[in-house]
């Protein structure tokens, strides 16, 4: 397990160096000039070529990226355009807030959409089978941004229960969380199902029923575990889903996280600020993989790791 942990690992590096200069080329595709932008739209050209200059712009681009990933293995990420702070603290203040409200939507669509998911599986083709799914295909079809637009517009403006902006307190986590997760719950509760129907039909299932198990440890003692490991494929990828999917309901919420500093940072051409994002995302959906692949051999003691 080790062996493999570390092998894993080491082949982060040729990964993220691909990522790297893919996202590098695309950066520098964007329409735009970041110089520009910086120095305003009334400055002249001779402005503008001093801090095109500044900014490292007028070097030939394989020199940018040689710059870029050296000072990047490093821990220096460069300095934004926009605000002229650096980008591991513009990133510091907003990745927090990103996390929390990343594993807040995770977990309540993991614990509904399994939920849902055995309760459907267990009555299928019964009315608690059919009202889950009706919910989890409403979950899928519903558009992200109209969700969140609806549950402001209720529980905001007309009942005044909750709040829409900002990230204080636990009352501002509860409409964005859920504008996050209702499409993750709904695929979660659908897959739950199709796995656990799979996995209730096996021979062991019929025969801990013949021998008079109780139903209850028949679902969550033999079928249960068994179901899991689809299931936590799935989990892993949906996670990866919200870090890329918060950046819409970020901009949805004016939620103070890292999707809506790429919102901005894309609108003013920030090539440090996107580079460093696209990065990180890329990271840490990495690492979730690899941490699912090694649950598998925590929920399945059969599967064995080279």
């Amino acid at each position: 397990m080790l062996n493999y942990f570390l092998k894993r690992l080491l082949g982060l590096i040729p990964t993220l160096l691909i990522v790297a200069v893919l996202v590098f080329l695309f950066v520098h595709m964007l329409p735009g000039d970041p110089a520009r932008l910086a120095a305003g739209q009334d400055a002249d050209e001779q402005t503008v070529a001093m801090v095109r200059q500044e900014l490292g712009l007028d070097k030939p681009l394989p020199q940018q990226f040689v710059s870029f990933f050296t000072h990047m293995l490093q821990g220096d990420f460069g300095t934004s355009i926009r605000t002229r702070r650096p980008v591991s603290m513009e990133i510091g203040e907003r990745f927090f807030p990103t996390v929390m409200l990343t594993i807040t939507s995770m977990v309540w669509a993991v614990f509904f959409g399994m939920g849902i998911g055995i309760v459907s599986a267990v009555f299928r083709n019964q009315w608690p089978d059919r009202l889950g799914m009706t919910l989890a295909v409403s979950g899928i079809s519903f558009p992200a941004f109209a969700l969140g637009m609806l549950l402001m517009q209720i529980f905001s403006v007309q009942l005044g229960w909750l709040p829409t902006v900002g990230a204080s307190s636990w009352k501002h986590y509860i409409l964005p969380s859920i504008t996050l997760g209702a499409a993750v719950a709904a695929v979660m509760a659908r897959f739950t199902r199709a796995s656990f129907v799979e996995v209730i039909q096996e021979d062991f299932v019929r025969t801990a029923r013949a021998k008079g198990v109780r139903e209850s440890s028949v679902v969550f003692k033999h079928t249960l575990r068994n179901a899991l490991i689809p299931v936590v494929t799935m989990m892993g990828l949906q996670f990866g889903f919200l870090l890329g999917g918060s950046i819409l309901v970020e901009a949805v919420f004016n939620w103070p996280g890292l999707g809506r500093l790429l919102v901005d940072a894309v609108q003013m051409r920030d090539y440090p600020v996107i580079q460093t994002l696209v990065l990180l995302f890329s990271l840490e959906f990495i690492l979730i993989n690899l941490v699912v692949d090694v649950l598998y051999g925590y929920i399945n003691p059969t599967i064995r790791y080279k």
